[in-house]
């Protein structure tokens, strides 16, 4: 387990971000990202009939949408112990293999930070 508050405090508040879109939305993951220019964007789950996306990959989604050229950090709030491959490949995609992805569970702790790799 990652030490919450040794995070960097930019860290830290993407985690906080992510953690109040799944809390005020009441879904099952909340996330959220950090472009290249220190904008987050923040997403809960999507789970429509036609349309089914984590909470990761519509932040990544968002930031796209917005103009962002890539990402500096990336955040999940989840009950899952890890990153999906789907959702490290979507940060991959615009931040680079590099990127950080901190998992952390619905109290906000953060589990692990693994690359988007």
């Amino acid at each position: 387990m990652t030490d919450s508050s040794a995070l960097d405090p930019e860290d830290r508040k993407i985690v906080t971000l992510a953690r109040s879109a799944r809390a005020r939305n009441g879904v099952p993951e909340g996330a959220a990202v950090r472009d290249e220019t220190g904008r987050t964007y923040v997403a809960g789950t999507v789970a429509l009939d036609s349309l089914k996306l984590s909470a990761l990959q519509t932040a990544v989604a968002m930031a796209v949408a917005s103009g962002a050229k890539s990402l500096e950090a990336a955040a999940v709030v989840t009950e899952s112990a890890e990153a999906s491959a789907e959702d490290r490949a979507a940060v991959r995609d615009l931040g680079g293999p590099g990127t950080p992805v901190l998992v952390a569970g619905p109290d906000g702790a953060v589990r692990v930070t693994v690359t988007a790799g």
